[in-house]
This record gives C-alpha cells, structure tokens and sequence, in this order.
C-alpha cells in the first residue's frame, strides 16, 4: 500500500466540526496530495456554522463550497484507507473494522459544540480546535512515512509529464 496515494479518513460522533475542520487542513496543506474524507458514527443535518465560519475567516476555506458535508462512517466501510484519525474517543469506539488494517490514530479534542457560554465564547473554542488541529496535522504530515507517501504521489505526477 506504500506506493498508492495516501488516503485519510477523519472520524468524530457528528462529523460537523472537528472531523470536517481536519478533512479541510489536511487538503489544504496536503495541497490536494493526499485523498481525505470525513464521516461520523451519528452524522448531523449540516456542517456547524462556527466551524463554517472558522475555517473561513482564519484558513480561507469554504468547506461547503468545497463540497463537504456530515457523512457516515458506514458509507466508507468497504472503502481501504491508509489512515484513520478520530478526534473524538466516541468515534473511535464506534469506527467499525475497515480492510487493509489501516493505521488507526487517536486524536481527542473536546467538542466545541458543547461550549456554553456567549457566541464569542463558543466561537473561540472552535478557533482553539482548529488550531490545535492545524498544529497537529502539520507536524504528522512531516512523520517519514506519510512525507515518503506523498513524495512517491510527486514522483508519479512528474514521470507524467515528462
């Protein structure tokens, strides 16, 4: 599986903020290298407006306009991944077996949704996950075997231009 294109699945219990955040980063400092989804053990109506709202105004992604929305981890269960990152420990109990043994990682962040308080309050904690997230995804994209998995994608994208 080393030499496919890597592929990442974020998992969280709505898949409408924490998961979805990640799934934008990742893309977006992947620069489009690696193939990453998201989905949640009980999937929400709709992305979350803060975390919409968030990633607009701090990363400059759209995410609905990107075409993201609150998918089941059911719809990729016979899909194979590489990678799959919950970041929240009800997913992770929840994320069924998928083939390939992918490498299952545990990244827990509270929910931000469930911050109480005024809209400031909560909106900063969407802005402390997603920079924690950002954090995170950076440095793991640097670990040699995921920076080896996207080298072999710029290896195969060059032979084809030439």
């Amino acid at each position: 599986m080393s030499e496919e294109r890597l592929k990442v699945l974020f998992i969280c219990t709505g898949n409408s903020a924490r998961s979805q955040m990640a799934e934008a980063m990742l893309r977006l400092l992947s620069d489009g290298k690696i193939d990453v989804y998201s989905a949640g053990s009980e999937p929400r109506d709709r992305i979350h407006p803060l975390a919409q709202r968030v990633m607009l105004e701090k990363y400059g992604i759209d995410m609905e306009a990107n075409g993201q929305y609150p998918k089941s981890i059911e719809q990729f269960v016979n899909q194979k991944f590489h990678y799959i990152i919950a970041v929240c420990n009800r997913a992770a109990e929840a994320c069924p077996y998928f083939p390939g043994d992918p490498e299952r990682i545990n990244w827990f962040y509270d929910d931000p949704a469930a911050v109480e308080g005024t809209e400031e309050q909560k909106y900063q904690a969407f802005v402390k996950v997603a920079r924690e997230l950002s954090m995170r995804i950076r440095t793991w994209v640097q670990l040699p075997q995921v920076a080896r998995g996207l080298r072999i994608r710029e290896l195969r994208e060059r032979e084809q231009t030439l």
